[in-house]
Parts: C-alpha cells; sequence; structure tokens
C-alpha cells in the first residue's frame, strides 16, 4: 500500500521560498549580473510571489499594484532609480571622491551615485543583508512594473488613452505646469488598478515622503521601462561590481571600522578604562546625560520622555542642535565613519560627565564613578549581518607597538526596534535567546534586563525567543504565527540579535579576547507587528509613540552601567 506523505503547511512551504530566494541572490552575486526578467530573475520572482510577504501587501494580485508596499521600497531606494535600466552594486571604490552627486535614500544609509540617464551605482558596505534587501526590493518593483504595463495596454497591445493623458501629466510636472490633479488621479488609478480613493491616499503619501518621487512620475518609468523591454527588448540589468564579490564576507570595512575606534580610545588615554559599549540611536543617551543641564528652562517638561517628546519636534530643531555642541565640549566625543559601514560612533567619558546635572531618572553609584570612570560607547544601529562583522572587529584587541592589548570592555547593551508577534507598536520585548531563522543556530541570552525592569510604565513587556530573520521583507503571516504558536514561544523578530550574540559568544568564549562574564542587555520596542492588518513596516514609521520605549529602555541600560552590575 503506497504511503501518503502529510501535504506541507503554508508555514513550510513559505520556509522553503525564502531557502530558494537566498539561494537563488548568493548565486546570482556570484555569477555577477543577471536580468530580472529573464530565467534567473523569473526564479526569484516565482518565489516571491510563493511567498507573498505581508509588507508587499497584494503582490500576487495581476492587475492592482500595492501601494504601501511601493512607498515603503522607494523610501529605502536612491531617488530616480525607477528611471534607471541598468543598476550596479557595488563597494567603496571611490566614488565618494568624484563629481557624482551622492543620492543617499530616506530610510537607508546608503551613497549611491547617477552615472548617467540610465544608470544607477549603489554603495553596498554593510554587508550581504543589505545586498539581498535591496535585491528583494528591486524584484518586487519588477513584479510591479509589469502590472502597470499590462494595465496601460488594450487587449491588442495598444498604449490605453490613459497611459498617454499619464506621459501628459508627467511632462507638465516635469516642467512645473499646472495640471488638473483630480483628472490625474482618474487616469493614475485604471494604471493601478485601484481606486480612485486608493489612488488619491497614495498620491499623498508619496507627496509628503521625503526624497521620494512622485506616483504619477514612479508610475510613469517603471511602466516605460517595461515597455520597452517587452516592446523593444532593452533589458533591464543588475551587476555586481568584482570589488564588491572580493569584499564581502570578509570583514575588509569593519577592521578599519574597528581600528579607528580603538585608536581614537587610545589617542585620548581612554581605552584602559572600563568600556561599555551600547548599540543604540545618536540621541536617547546624549540626551540623558546632557539634555537638561544644555537647556536649563528652555522647555517645559516633568520628564526626560516629555523632554524627549518636545525634542522630537522639528521645530526645536536649533535645541538639537545645542545640545550636541554642549555635549561636545562636557565629556561627549563623536567619530564620525569614514570606513564606509555607515556606523557612527558617540564616545562618553564620565569622569567629565557632572552626574548630578543628570535628570532624576537616570540613578548611579557614586563610589563606582569615582573609582572606575567608564567609558560609555555608542554605536549607530547596524543592519543585518553588518553586527557580526562590527561586533566582531570591535572585540579584537588592539594592535599597538607590536603588542596585542585587549579590549576592556565590561558590558554589551542592544536595543533595537522589532516586529513583535503580540501586543502593537511601542510596546517592549525582552530576549531570553536568539533563534536565527532557517538553521539550527540558537543563542541564549544571560540577559541583564528583566521583564519587571519596564512593567508599570504604561507599555505591554513581553519576554522570550526573538527570531533573527533574514529579512523583515520576507516574512510572511504563516510564518509569523508558526514562530508564535511553534514550541519557540517567539515574542518577537529583528534581524541582528543573533549576529550580536554570536560575535560576543565568539570574542568571550572562544577567543577569550574579552572578560568571560560579559554583561550583556537585549531590549526591543514595537516598530510593527506584521501579524495585524495595517501595523506592518509598510503603514508608516514608529513616529512619537517610539519615544517612550526608546527612552526607558535607554534609562534602563544606564542605571545598570553607571550602577557597575
Amino acid at each position: 500500500m503506497a504511503q501518503i506523505l502529510p501535504t506541507r503547511t503554508r508555514a513550510q512551504q513559505s520556509r522553503a521560498a525564502i531557502r530558494r530566494l537566498y539561494i537563488a541572490m548568493r548565486h546570482l552575486f556570484i555569477r555577477g549580473n543577471y536580468k530580472p526578467l529573464g530565467v534567473s530573475g523569473e526564479a526569484m520572482i516565482e518565489a516571491l510571489m510563493e511567498l507573498r510577504p505581508e509588507i508587499y501587501g497584494s503582490i500576487t494580485d495581476p492587475e492592482r499594484v500595492e501601494l504601501d508596499g511601493l512607498l515603503y521600497v522607494f523610501q529605502r531606494l536612491p531617488k530616480g532609480i525607477e528611471e534607471c535600466r541598468f543598476i550596479k552594486l557595488i563597494s567603496r571604490e571611490g566614488f565618494e571622491n568624484s563629481n557624482f552627486p551622492v543620492i543617499v535614500a530616506p530610510k537607508r544609509r546608503r551613497n549611491s551615485y547617477r552615472i548617467d540617464d540610465e544608470q544607477m551605482y549603489i554603495e553596498m558596505t554593510r554587508g550581504r543583508s543589505d545586498i539581498y534587501d535591496i535585491l528583494t526590493h528591486l524584484t518586487f518593483l519588477y513584479v510591479e512594473a509589469e502590472k502597470i504595463r499590462r494595465n496601460s495596454t488594450d487587449s491588442k497591445g495598444r498604449k490605453r488613452r490613459e497611459w498617454l493623458m499619464l506621459e501628459e501629466v508627467v511632462r507638465k510636472e516635469e516642467q512645473g505646469e499646472d495640471f488638473n490633479a483630480e483628472v490625474a488621479y482618474t487616469y493614475l488609478s485604471t494604471l493601478l488598478g485601484r481606486t480612485y480613493e486608493e489612488t488619491v491616499t497614495a498620491c499623498s503619501r508619496f507627496a509628503k515622503a521625503e526624497d521620494v518621487n512622485s506616483i504619477f512620475h514612479i508610475t510613469y518609468w517603471l511602466g516605460k521601462l517595461s515597455h520597452l523591454e517587452e516592446n523593444k527588448k532593452l533589458d533591464r540589468e543588475i551587476s555586481f561590481s568584482s570589488a564588491l564579490r572580493e569584499k564581502v564576507g570578509h570583514h575588509y570595512l569593519g577592521e578599519i571600522w574597528a581600528t579607528n575606534i580603538k585608536r581614537y580610545l587610545w589617542d585620548h588615554d581612554l581605552f584602559e578604562r572600563p568600556i561599555h559599549i551600547i548599540s543604540a540611536n545618536l540621541h536617547s543617551v546624549m540626551n540623558c546625560f546632557f539634555a537638561p543641564a544644555a537647556l536649563g528652562d528652555k522647555l517645559e517638561y516633568e520628564t526626560l520622555e516629555g523632554l524627549a517628546r518636545e525634542l522630537s519636534d522639528e521645530r526645536n530643531r536649533r535645541l538639537r542642535t545645542q545640545i550636541n555642541r554642549f555635549a561636545n565640549k562636557n565629556g561627549m566625543h563623536l567619530i564620525e565613519d569614514t570606513s564606509g559601514m555607515n556606523i557612527h560612533v558617540q564616545i562618553f567619558d564620565t569622569a567629565r560627565i557632572d552626574p548630578k546635572s543628570m535628570p532624576s531618572e537616570i540613578e548611579y553609584q557614586p563610589e563606582y564613578l569615582e573609582k572606575e570612570q567608564p567609558v560609555i560607547l555608542v554605536m549607530d544601529y547596524a543592519f543585518g549581518e553588518q553586527a557580526y562583522e562590527t561586533m566582531d572587529e570591535l572585540l579584537k584587541p588592539f594592535e599597538q607597538n607590536g603588542k596585542k592589548l585587549p579590549f576592556n570592555v565590561e558590558s554589551i547593551s542592544i536595543m533595537g526596534k522589532a516586529g513583535i508577534l503580540e501586543g502593537i507598536k511601542g510596546d517592549i520585548m525582552v530576549a531570553n535567546a536568539h533563534v536565527f531563522e532557517g538553521t539550527a543556530d540558537n543563542y541564549p541570552v544571560n540577559n541583564q534586563l528583566k521583564k519587571e525592569d519596564f512593567e508599570g510604565h504604561g507599555l505591554s513587556v513581553f519576554e522570550g525567543p526573538m527570531i533573527t530573520v533574514l529579512g523583515t521583507s520576507l516574512q510572511n503571516r504563516d510564518i509569523l504565527r508558526y514562530f508564535l504558536k511553534a514550541s519557540w514561544n517567539a515574542v518577537g523578530l529583528e534581524m541582528e540579535g543573533a549576529h550580536y550574540q554570536k560575535a560576543i559568544q565568539a570574542a568571550s568564549q572562544i577567543r577569550k579576547s574579552v572578560r568571560q562574564d560579559i554583561a550583556v542587555r537585549y531590549a526591543y520596542y514595537a516598530s510593527d507587528n506584521p501579524l495585524v492588518t495595517g501595523s506592518t513596516l509598510a503603514s508608516g514609521s514608529l513616529g512619537a509613540d517610539g519615544v517612550k520605549p526608546t527612552y526607558l529602555i535607554t534609562v534602563k541600560m544606564l542605571n545598570q552601567i553607571l550602577k557597575g552590575k
């Protein structure tokens, strides 16, 4: 009797699609180039369509263009990329010294260069995760471009009147001429396969976005390049420079980055003091130490959170600059990155900071500060695998005068933003382990931060394993429900935790380049809940809702550090 094999679940199918997608991307990266609508590109499209990631919404719909996903992607790609047939991913290759204007996407720290009318070069200096991230976004764009092309032609392949009218709208927009917006929305809604109301809403969101072309412009150019490939065989192409293929995975830039930091500490007689590393934004620690003293009574507030909310108001940009200047004169050192890693660093010399000038929420042990004079090193957020490269290189000994000097790191604190599987935006997750998606790797964490540290502040707090995913843009509900309901009991997903912990364990337990009892702290605030409709990353930024958890986590980390715990 033939054995009946069990049917694969949607979660299993989705995980298989992610593996196929990554295998395809790695193969094409090694090969050096591919055509998005060629055989290799079609394999990636098929895998993405089977996966149906939440962030790309209606990607599988043959007519409806996904508008929220489109805005999300264009905020992470260089302005004007929709006009380019040729996209080349490069390493740091000297273009920063050229006369090409630097284009930086508003939501991704990447330098890009428009070489000519048809070609864009994009620097990939943040490791494989960055490359896979951009290839996934580009694959999504080509899927949507094909929808626009199909919507713009009739059954006989002739261009619809709406397409010809869109050409005229784009021409007028480029020349600064007036046009009837409501009529233009009507043409556009047909080409996007969306309702008039949906189109108007999307146009408004695109218009408010920083450094993103209008949706009229984007729709026209996506459709135009698709028409050129379909009708005139002018193929689109993505390629990778030889320098990029040689450098990825070898920590070339990370070594330069870390050496610059350690040399700075050495030159300023800070290297041999106790070091506490924090991976976080570059404003919360600075504001905790210096904002009250720098501003005096210029703002009305009762708590550090209230002060931070006032400072987040764009009208108070001048006050943020004032805090920066005060900090630079009173114990903060800013190390701007020149390596290409795009991770700036702040050094805080606590021996020069008056603890009595700090807000009341900051607790400290005077004897510890006076005796040890710890140094706090705040590094800006890493991206995916880049977290391993930065931490691995940072924890290595510093070579000086022919000697290898161990880095005196006492603690490492990671504050990140993550997708939450239960709860809402702004809630907090405390990790007790990191599980690396798609592998057998898992990293238990002896976290110095506990769930009870954050309770009683008006936010929900969840403690449990965090899933370190290959890319947030590759998660769908089936996979997320599996993480939530399976025996993993995961509370959230992010992209850096397992990479950080792998580097920390290697340094402390295997290389022994840092102390074996090094303290670690992991806390995340929820940027989205991808299981809730309308709450994915594509629905918009966290905004002011992120202030409370950001400063709550920062204060808890600093209090432990300043008490010598």
